[in-house]
């Protein structure tokens, strides 16, 4: 199977900056999408970013301009740069991938166990 683990998260100040990390591991044969969704008390998750193999991007229009994710394929990691935070970001930030594990040709959706990031006004 595939096991994602995030780090990078932790308390900044509003208009400060984040960079959150998450590595891919186990038996992989192909990841496709990866990106980051958010969850914060009393909402449902939310999409944050996503990024595919080839490199094309998609952001949420409220951290558009502010945030940037990008991926390493020979790492298996994907990254989310996190500028000008606002108080609105802080939220648990849970990493997520769409891969094939080996042995399969039926791509599955993977989750990491998250990490709060508090952006303080």
């Amino acid at each position: 199977q595939v096991q994602l683990v995030e780090s990078g998260g932790g308390l900044v100040e509003a208009g400060g900056s984040l960079r959150l990390s998450c590595v891919a591991s186990g038996s992989i044969f192909r990841i496709n999408a990866m990106g980051w969704y958010r969850q914060a008390p009393g909402k449902q998750r939310e999409l944050v970013a996503t990024i595919i193999s080839g490199g094309s991007t998609n952001y949420a229009d409220s951290v558009k301009g502010r945030f940037t994710i990008s991926r390493d394929n020979a790492k298996n990691m994907v990254y989310l740069q996190m500028n000008s935070l606002k108080a609105e970001d802080t939220a648990v930030y849970y990493c997520w991938c769409t891969a094939q594990p080996m042995g399969s040709m039926i791509p599955r959706n993977y989750w990491g166990q998250g990490t709060q990031v508090t952006v303080s006004s």
